[in-house]
């Protein structure tokens, strides 16, 4: 009786935290796409600032959750680091730059009414859905590039987690620090109702620790396209998708330590664990970014775009779908997730965002705009 009261519970509560997360990115036009995409194109790290302080503050409240006993590391779903990961980072990075927004992005801005964002979300269908045909071949390659055992840097250094996050936490404190006395940290701001982007960081960071307490995970997304992606093929191909050993997997296999309740799922069509964590975060996001829009009498169909940049926008979804599930998992999987915690797949992932990113700012520059 208390797993099947639970469920309806984690999906009221991840559609919340989707909610909030959608209006505050709209508000403050939090595109962790353009943080990376404006360090190639204007020569500007004003938004990795705050990815820093996103990062950070995701580091601290989760640390101080795993002290007080709230929380158990790792979380669910991270697995050893492999050569692989920095390769799903690169593609992600180029996919994200040429998709106008990453996995997060494109669903507050296509909540929005962007068309290039209605597209690239289907291309994240179609990517996750293509890589099921490539999966045990990629599977092998990742366990056998595989460059530990351990998940997590302190696991691999067998030390506790609080030595390595302190240090990470004084030295960018440092920086911080004189960002925010310099004004460095704050945005012009000309729309009414705009956030600044370092309240965001900070407001995304609290609901990132929501999501592990009370739903056990991190913010993620992507396993949900795959099974979309894998449900419109089913329509066509049924056979074929019953067939694809990525679609029958079942990673999810998880017991919250403090309520008791148990999440099993995978990337199939089917309704499990994964889909009830995953499905209302992304409703939530795009209806919270479409509130806010209308509240600021913003929302609009963004229909007359060229059409070269609508298909470079659907071609980028499509990569990003694939990197998604190459890595494995997306950007915000393993920047709010990942990197607080120190895990080895989210430090290369985010290692290989950056020639990514460079590459598909030249790909943009060329052939888009």
């Amino acid at each position: 009786m208390a797993q099947i009261f639970m469920l309806p519970v984690i999906v009221i509560i991840s559609f919340l935290f989707g909610s909030v997360a959608g209006f505050i990115m709209h508000r403050s036009d939090f595109c962790l796409a353009g943080m990376f995409r404006d360090l190639f194109l204007f020569r500007s790290v004003a938004m990795l600032r705050v990815l820093m302080l996103l990062i950070v503050a995701s580091m601290v409240l989760i640390e101080l959750a795993r002290l007080a006993g709230l929380v158990q590391l790792p979380f669910p779903l991270f697995g050893p680091p492999s050569l692989i990961n920095p390769v799903g980072g690169t593609l992600f990075g180029v996919g994200m730059v040429l998709a106008g927004g990453c996995v997060v992005g494109t669903l507050y801005k296509m909540g929005a009414g962007s068309l290039p964002s209605l597209l690239a979300f289907v291309g994240l269908l179609a990517g996750s859905a293509l890589y099921a045909e490539f999966h045990p071949w990629w599977a092998q390659l990742s366990r056998a590039t595989r460059l530990s055992s351990q998940v997590t840097l302190p696991q691999m250094l067998g030390i506790s987690p609080t030595l390595p996050v302190s240090v990470t936490v004084v030295v960018a404190a440092f920086f911080l620090r004189r960002w925010f006395r310099s004004g460095q940290m704050s945005q012009p701001a000309f729309a009414e109702g705009y956030l600044q982007p370092w309240k965001a960081a900070l407001g995304l960071a609290v609901l990132g620790l929501g999501s592990i307490l009370l739903v056990g995970m991190p913010f993620g997304i992507t396993t949900a396209y795959a099974k979309m992606g894998g449900f419109l093929e089913s329509l066509l191909f049924p056979r074929h998708v019953a067939e694809l050993t990525y679609l029958a997997a079942k990673p999810l296999q998880f017991t919250h330590p403090l309520l008791g309740f148990s999440l099993q799922g995978g990337p199939g069509p089917r309704l499990d664990g994964i889909a009830v964590v995953q499905f209302p975060v992304i409703f939530g996001i795009l209806l919270g970014a479409a509130f806010s829009a209308v509240r600021l009498g913003e929302w609009r169909l963004y229909a007359k775009v060229p059409l070269r940049q609508c298909l470079w926008a659907l071609f980028g979804g499509i990569l990003m779908g694939l990197a998604a599930r190459m890595a494995p998992a997306c950007n915000v999987w393993h920047l709010m997730g990942g990197a607080p915690i120190l895990a080895g797949q989210s430090l290369l992932f985010i290692a290989g965002l950056f020639p990514g990113a460079w590459i598909g700012s030249r790909i943009l520059v060329r052939y888009v705009v």
